[in-house]
């Protein structure tokens, strides 16, 4: 009589191998790249009702001096854009602004010149009254793309309840005699109701972008998801939820653009 164990010594590999490849699949499938409690929320910008009094005015994108010259900058596929809401009313105005909680926030902006051009940049934080506050040279980025800059702890911290104008500009010619391309708006600075404060200490990352966002706090929504993308650039759920946030203000276009560290 012939033997049977052939047949069932590879029974019991193909089982083995089987029973193996259910084992991985399950503990991939088990790990999420986020909380599932982040993974339930899609960040949305809730904008807050327009700050009493004029209005604030702003440019959103790179445009010529207030006087009306052309710049001599060169024509771009994107222009220098200023990662924060505006609205357009009427059609004709654009009030740039957004809310902060936080003494020395940070403003992200896209900027399509590189450090090849040498061009000399600034950005200039006035306050209420029109005098300079903080004034700082921006170094450009080796490419296209994001960059952040912050208040520094020598700066004079943001008071609650005023308004600080802001301008990114950038000149196109080393002797700043040409018009050159900026962009302005108007920051604030205002408290969250201590119910919301106790709800982001326990929050995880992305909970508290949903958190800022539904409140109407832009600066501090923006930052922090802009902090976990750098963290995690490959992460898919973080891309679609930076593309949901500035979908929001309309910047979708932005979204695919890499984001700088700061320079110091």
């Amino acid at each position: 009589m012939k033997s049977n164990s052939q047949p069932i010594k590879l029974f019991l590999i193909v089982a083995f191998s089987c029973t193996s490849l259910l084992s991985s699949l399950t503990s991939v499938l088990a790990k999420p790249t986020l909380p599932a409690s982040a993974r339930a929320q899609v960040v949305r910008f809730n904008p807050p009702p327009p700050p009493p009094g004029p209005p604030p005015g702003g440019r959103p994108t790179g445009g010529a001096s207030r006087g009306g010259s052309l710049s001599v900058c060169p024509s771009v596929k994107t222009e220098l854009t200023a990662l924060v809401p505006f609205s357009e009313k009427p059609s004709t105005v654009k009030n740039v602004w957004g809310l902060t909680t936080v003494e020395r926030p940070s403003w992200l902006f896209y900027v399509p010149y590189t450090k090849e051009s040498t061009y000399p940049a600034e950005f200039v934080l006035q306050d209420q009254e029109s005098n300079p506050i903080y004034q700082k040279a921006i170094a450009l980025p080796e490419s296209p793309g994001v960059i952040q800059v912050s208040l520094p702890t020598n700066a004079p911290p943001l008071e609650v309840g005023k308004q600080y104008r802001w301008f990114l500009t950038v000149y196109c010619d080393q002797q700043k005699e040409s018009p050159p391309i900026y962009v302005e708006g108007v920051i604030q600075r205002v408290n969250l109701k201590q119910a919301t404060v106790k709800e982001l200490k326990t929050a995880d990352p992305l909970k508290r972008v949903v958190i800022y966002a539904q409140n109407g706090i832009w600066y501090e929504a923006l930052t922090t998801l802009a902090e976990l993308r750098q963290k995690n650039p490959q992460n898919p759920e973080l891309q679609a939820e930076w593309r949901n946030l500035l979908a929001s203000v309309r910047l979708d276009k932005l979204a695919a653009e890499p984001i700088f560290s700061e320079t110091r």
